[in-house]
């Protein structure tokens, strides 16, 4: 609790020192200037912009933030024109570089009254890109301006203020809730295995026994294709000891290689004949390939256990000194590219396993959730029958190992299947709970958010069902939807933390 304690406190100082770093605002303290709020959306910007009531021959400032999406970072370099259009009628005004960081102050004088838009022209080192606010009125006297100004105003009762300047600076997000099919979820527990084809093991060749060749021989180290790893040696064995059988074929070998070449000189002079010398390259080449054969496993200290692939060491079977027998499994290597996911349902969903079209995964250790299609992972069988072991119904699944994955370790499975139906969800990171009562934060302007109590329905484990409180048209927050509830409570004790510059 008193961990709690003080990282609420530190995180509120933050929000308040984040607010105290701006000049007053002409809105946030009830003053007689109130102010226009304009947000605007393309692919690559985000533009918030406060301004003062547009009035022919009168300067108005318009204070405006720009973010980049979608990291919702502020725009620190570029330059930025602002164009009123109103009919024919069009001011402009261009800034080389912002005025603070994310932040361009404009000031225009309208020169006609009436209704029309503000294009914001951007370039950065990035391209040309625009934004564009319609509905832009502008009056012919400054009290017609005000009044409407007022009307326009946003009550902030049960709302929250989190300035551009604060979501900055940390992992901020918003979007539209998406309205999908979302099928049924099967939740369960999945173990991942390595893939059969990603798993050699190596045997013994031989009788004999283990010897490490130095180092730290243990699982879990790379190693790389040809190393040798240990020996197997049959020094000291009574019975089938290779050292001896290699040295039997080594010196059969050069026997038969001597008496070979010795003939191939008496067949010359005829002291030999043709069908001696024949049987002599005969013998000798079949010493040649008993050594040959014998001489890719063994040396005359043994068996040489190498690698076959690179990878790392999954299982070492063996300890150094040990006796093994020929065939025996001494360890298995691995390259860690493909994994498997086996998990087991409950017999109630068998008649739904046939249409699971994807799956998400999440890490239990730290809490990344990814989908099957990210992985490039594919649905590889799902059992037709149970054993007296296990009434539970084997699904397997086949991903590609993104470093997140450990073998052997155990993730949380959401099976998704196919539906038709559309539903709201919104993203898991997006929901907040207290004491099981559930919420989002509705986005009024992109400095003023309003908590919601939303129902929610099933989850995938990276988005979750909407089944009612919010409608598909209100823009939520994504990410950050904690720091901008604990801003709630710091605004709470400081009536003056609203939007200041």
């Amino acid at each position: 609790m008193k961990i709690i304690f003080i990282y609420f406190l530190l995180f509120s100082l933050f929000l308040l020192g984040c607010s105290q770093n701006k000049s007053e605002s002409t809105d946030s303290h009830g003053s007689e200037s109130p102010k226009l709020k304009i947000t605007a959306y393309s692919n690559e910007f985000e533009l918030f912009a406060e301004a003062d009531p547009f009035v022919v021959g009168d300067s108005s400032n318009v204070l405006s933030h720009f973010s980049h999406l979608p990291s919702f970072k502020a725009l620190d370099s570029g330059s930025v024109t602002i164009r009123l259009i109103i009919g024919s009628s069009e001011t402009t005004e261009t800034l080389d570089k912002p005025t603070r960081k994310g932040i361009f102050s404009f000031n225009l004088r309208p020169k006609t009254a009436g209704t029309g838009k503000i294009i914001f022209d951007i370039k950065t080192s990035k391209g040309s890109f625009q934004l564009t606010a319609d509905g832009i009125s502008v009056y012919s006297d400054k009290t017609t301006a005000e009044e409407a100004a007022n009307k326009l105003a946003l009550s902030k009762t049960n709302t929250i203020v989190f300035t551009k300047e604060q979501s900055w600076k940390i992992n901020f997000e918003t979007a539209l809730p998406l309205y999908e099919p979302f099928g049924q979820v099967i939740k369960t527990t999945a173990q991942v295995k390595s893939a059969q084809g990603d798993i050699t093991v190596v045997s013994a060749k031989t009788d004999g026994m283990i010897l490490f060749s130095g180092g730290n021989i243990l699982e879990g180290i790379n190693v790389n294709a040809g190393q040798t790893l240990f020996t197997i040696t049959g020094s000291g064995l009574a019975d089938n000891n290779s050292t001896v059988r290699y040295a039997e074929a080594q010196n059969n070998y050069n026997k038969a290689k001597a008496d070979y070449d010795r003939l191939k000189e008496l067949v010359v002079d005829k002291i030999v004949s043709e069908k001696d010398l024949i049987a002599a390259k005969n013998e000798y080449e079949n010493a040649k390939v008993a050594f040959e054969t014998f001489s890719k496993n063994f040396s005359i200290s043994g068996q040489s256990v190498s690698c076959p692939i690179s990878g790392y060491l999954k299982q070492l079977y063996v300890t150094n000194g040990q006796f093994v027998e020929a065939g025996q499994p001494l360890l298995s290597v691995t390259t860690n590219k493909t994994l498997l996911l086996q998990a087991d349902v409950q017999q109630k969903y068998l008649s739904v396993l046939g249409s699971i079209s994807s799956a998400n995964i999440r890490t239990i250790y730290d809490n990344k959730s990814y989908t099957l299609e990210e992985l490039n992972g594919k649905i590889l069988s799902y059992g037709k029958s149970t054993n007296d072991d296990n009434y539970l119904i084997p699904v397997s699944l086949q991903i590609d190992n993104v470093g997140s994955f450990l073998s052997g370790g155990f993730v949380e499975l959401y099976l998704k299947t196919l539906s038709n139906s559309k539903i709201i969800t919104v993203p898991v990171t997006a929901i907040l709970e207290e004491q099981g009562i559930y919420s989002v934060l509705v986005q009024i302007n992109p400095e003023l958010f309003e908590k919601k109590e939303v129902t929610i329905g099933v989850t995938d484990g990276i988005r979750t069902e909407i089944v009612s409180g919010i409608s598909k048209n209100e823009r939520i927050v994504t990410n950050g939807a904690i720091q901008v509830k604990l801003a709630q409570a710091t605004n709470a004790l400081d009536p003056h933390s609203g939007h200041n510059h």
